[in-house]
């Protein structure tokens, strides 16, 4: 068993550390798909429901983000559960497959949450001027509910992207101790 220093406590790369990764992978991006789903559900009913210019310009960052959330979830949904077999696999029969190629897509995994960080704080941001910007204009009402769900899509997205960016971390240097070590 190879051992990695995360955060003070020694850790081991283990079999149950691949399947424990692949897992909660797997079980946040169902919750990350139903929100998803549940902001398509809302875009629409705000959008056709409730014809409301607030509400219209809700429905937009909703269904866009809500369609970019769904489908993000359910890929890495489908997915986990093969990867986490091939990489159990690896760990006994092939240890250069983690070594390499799966240390590689990690570190192009959090590599990518930098720049949804990014993308998702400037959506916050852009947010947030927009209600400000026209939050006491009667006829810009549309501009206030589009900053008011982009802002709140844009932290939710924040805060979900942050706890699988902690774990994948947590996997890399898992990963590269194992990797140091073998």
């Amino acid at each position: 068993m190879d051992m990695v220093i995360f955060k003070g406590e020694m850790c081991m790369l283990s079999k149950a550390d691949i399947e424990k990764y692949f897992i909660a992978e797997k079980q946040e991006s169902l919750v990350f798909g139903v929100i998803g789903l549940v902001a398509i559900g809302l875009a629409l009913i705000f959008y056709f429901g409730l014809k409301n210019p607030v509400y219209r310009g809700a429905a937009i960052p909703l269904l866009i983000l809500g369609l970019v959330q769904a489908s993000a979830g359910y890929a890495v949904f489908t997915r986990s559960d093969d990867q986490r077999i091939s990489q159990v696999y690896a760990y006994d029969m092939n240890p250069d497959q983690l070594k390499t190629t799966e240390l590689s897509r990690m570190r192009n995994v959090t590599a990518r949450f930098r720049i949804y960080r990014w993308i998702e704080t400037g959506s916050f941001i852009a947010g947030l001027i927009l209600i400000f910007l026209f939050r006491n204009q009667a006829g810009r009402i549309f501009w206030v509910g589009f900053g008011i769900t982009l802002t709140l899509m844009a932290a939710e997205l924040f805060i979900a992207d942050y706890i699988a960016e902690q774990r994948a971390v947590h996997y890399v240097s898992l990963l590269e101790e194992f990797n140091r070590k073998s």
